[in-house]
């Protein structure tokens, strides 16, 4: 298949067939509960927060681009009734529209986690979530390869695909764990690896699929750091690492915050970050008191740059922080400002 046709064969057809692959964000650092369920209310530096992302892609290519959403809140409870611990509870609501075939998808998940202090430098974490997906699909918009003349996906040409339903709904469950260290207030190491669709939950629009129709186990792993370089600067170096069905993404980079006052209440976020020969993502953003803005953009550098002049995807994100009380009653676990 030449390139050309296997652009149109992405565009039209792998909606359908790649369903069982789980969509992502760019900005995997500010969609916490999406990566790691023991993320859920490891908030180093607040004691809740809310947050939304928007990722919008192949824009330059297709009618319908991919867009993804998602919302999450989470916060820490039992701080002091859990010696040198607490619990954290949370929720995640993911929605995606993909392609001209409209596939939707809609996901609601509960997350709890504990995490119990080791010592006064460490701290280790576990958590599971539990949620319901549903699918669904409007077949009339579909293209599929026999319905390909040569030159074009001809719709009125018949086809042998042939769907069961065109809606399905499941419960869904991931589990992870967490490990921080922050030895002094100027260094702070997080990893994290987490197991999703750990029940095997069956997904499909057909019949007889193959495997079952049975959603691949994901893992993730995940590496990060916050650095307090001098009063002016942080970095935060970060690592991610995915696979799924033979699937691996890599994605690593780092950004930094500027402090543009004596006390962090206006900060400037740069970076720039890469997916292992895919895109190059640079990263913008700013920090208004406990309100975190950040755009990213993935700037295609695959075979797919010479259809799409690298404009692959761009992303939002949105978090604000808090505390129940004055921050200075407990220990910060980050370096800040």
């Amino acid at each position: 298949m030449s390139l050309s046709r296997a652009i149109l064969f992405i565009i039209f057809v792998m909606p359908l067939f790649s369903f069982g692959q789980d969509l992502h964000f760019s900005q995997f650092f500010n969609s916490p509960l999406v990566t790691n369920p023991a993320n859920t209310g490891f908030i180093p530096d607040a004691d809740f927060r809310v947050g939304g992302s928007f990722r919008n892609q192949f824009s330059s290519i297709m009618r319908q681009p991919y867009k993804t959403m998602s919302f999450f809140a989470d916060a820490q409870v039992f701080r002091d009734r859990l010696e040198n611990g607490w619990l954290g509870i949370g929720g995640v609501i993911f929605s995606d529209v993909a392609g001209e075939g409209s596939l939707r998808s809609t996901k609601i998940y509960g997350s709890v986690a504990y995490h119990q202090m080791l010592g006064n430098s460490s701290l280790l974490s576990a958590g599971f979530n539990l949620g319901w997906a549903n699918k669904r699909i409007n077949p009339s918009q579909f293209k599929f390869p026999d319905q390909y003349d040569g030159e074009f996906f001809d719709s009125d040409l018949p086809t042998s695909v042939i769907f069961s339903n065109t809606s399905v709904s499941y419960f869904d469950m991931q589990a992870g764990i967490n490990y921080a260290y922050f030895p002094h207030e100027d260094v702070y190491i997080n990893g994290g690896y987490s197991i999703h669709h750990v029940n095997r939950p069956k997904e499909t629009f057909f019949a007889n699929p193959v495997d079952g129709g049975l959603i691949p186990i994901k893992h993730i792993g995940f590496l990060n750091a916050s650095l307090k370089m001098s009063n002016r600067l942080i970095i935060n170096p970060n690592m991610y690492y995915s696979n799924q069905s033979g699937a691996n993404e890599w994605v690593g980079g780092l950004n930094g915050a500027i402090n543009l006052k004596g006390n962090g209440d206006a900060q400037l976020i740069g970076g720039v970050y890469y997916r292992f020969r895919e895109s190059f993502i640079p990263v913008v953003g700013f920090v208004l008191k406990n309100i975190h803005f950040v755009f990213s953009y993935d700037a295609t550098v695959s075979n797919l740059k010479e259809y799409n002049q690298m404009r692959g995807a761009h992303e939002i994100s949105i978090i604000a922080k808090g505390f129940y009380r004055e921050p200075g009653l407990r220990q910060v676990l980050c370096p800040t400002f």
